[in-house]
C-alpha cells in the first residue's frame, strides 16, 4: 500500500508540471525513474513509449500506466494513471469553467508563451536521449531516416502516411532484421 501511494505521488507531481505531451515528460520521466530511482531502464523507457505511440490514447497516460504497471503489477499502473490525470484534469475542469475569461488575460498569455518555449527544449532533450537509445548503427540510422522522410513528408512524396503504418513498418522491419541477423542486435 506504501508503495502504490509513492507511485501515486510521484505520478501526481509529474503530471502536475508536464506541459506539451508526452515527450515533455520524458526527461521527467528518465530523471524520477532511471537516475534517481533506478526503478527502470533507458532501453525499458524507450520501448514504453514506442509502444505507447501506438497504442489508442494519450502516449503521456500509456506511459504512465507502463511504468507504473513496471513497479507495482496492474494496480501499480492503475495508480499511475490515476495519479498522473488527477492535476490536469483539475485544471482542465477549473479552465473549461472560465475559458472565455482565462485565455484573454495577458498574464495567462504570457505564461504560455513560456511555457512553450520550455516545452520546445523538454521535447528537443527527449528526441535527444530517444536518439542516443535508439539510433545504434547504420541500420537504424537509415530506419530513422525512411521513418523521418516519410512522416514530415518530402516534394517527392505527395501523400501523407499514418504515424500507426510509420511504427507498424518499423516494427515489422526490426522482426525481419533481427531474424535475417540471427538474434542479434
Amino acid at each position: 500500500m506504501k508503495n502504490l501511494l509513492q507511485l501515486y505521488l510521484i505520478f501526481l507531481k509529474i503530471g502536475s508540471v508536464t506541459f506539451g505531451g508526452g515527450l515533455a515528460m520524458y526527461p521527467i520521466l528518465s530523471y524520477e525513474f532511471i537516475e534517481k530511482r533506478g526503478w527502470i531502464t533507458e532501453a525499458e523507457l524507450t520501448d514504453y513509449y514506442a509502444v505507447g505511440q501506438c497504442t489508442p490514447g494519450i502516449i503521456a497516460v500509456n506511459v504512465s500506466t507502463f511504468v507504473g504497471n513496471k513497479r507495482g503489477g496492474l494496480p501499480g499502473g492503475i495508480v499511475a494513471t490515476l495519479g498522473f490525470v488527477t492535476a490536469p484534469l483539475l485544471l482542465l475542469i477549473a479552465i473549461a469553467a472560465s475559458l472565455r475569461s482565462f485565455a484573454q488575460v495577458p498574464a495567462v498569455r504570457s505564461a504560455f508563451a513560456g511555457i512553450r518555449v520550455c516545452v520546445c527544449v523538454l521535447i528537443v532533450n527527449a528526441v535527444l536521449r530517444l536518439w542516443k537509445n535508439s539510433v545504434v548503427d547504420r541500420t537504424t540510422l537509415l530506419l530513422f531516416a525512411a521513418a523521418f522522410a516519410v512522416s514530415a513528408g518530402s516534394p517527392y512524396m505527395p501523400f501523407s502516411v499514418s504515424p500507426a503504418l510509420i511504427v507498424l513498418a518499423s516494427l515489422l522491419f526490426g522482426i525481419a532484421w533481427r531474424r535475417r541477423m540471427g538474434g542479434k542486435r
